[in-house]
């Protein structure tokens, strides 16, 4: 038996934006840069599908360990387990 669904099933209300922030992104989202040591919040995207992560990390905050691409690696507590999270700089806000 295969599972159904992808990463993005069950994901409704979390990957809906309010109707006044709907449309297109900021261009300075997509710009921004972060130096290593950096502290960040995830907070996914929806309109924006490059880079994106599995929403059960959505609104945890971590510390950039680097680049990779255009996107960053983040390094994220996870429940007593050092994680790292490869996300693009449109779903990370700086804290």
């Amino acid at each position: 038996m295969k599972r159904k669904g992808g990463s993005r099933r069950k994901s409704r209300t979390k990957f809906t934006r309010p109707p006044r922030k709907q449309g297109k992104k900021d261009i300075t989202a997509y710009l921004q840069t972060f130096d290593e040591g950096d502290n960040v919040v995830l907070n996914i995207d929806p309109s924006v599908h490059e880079g994106l992560f599995n929403p059960r990390f959505d609104g945890r905050s971590g510390v950039i360990t680097g680049e990779q691409g255009d996107c960053y690696t983040v390094a994220i507590n996870d429940k007593g387990k050092e994680k790292t999270i490869i996300a693009h700089p449109v779903h990370l806000t700086e804290s």
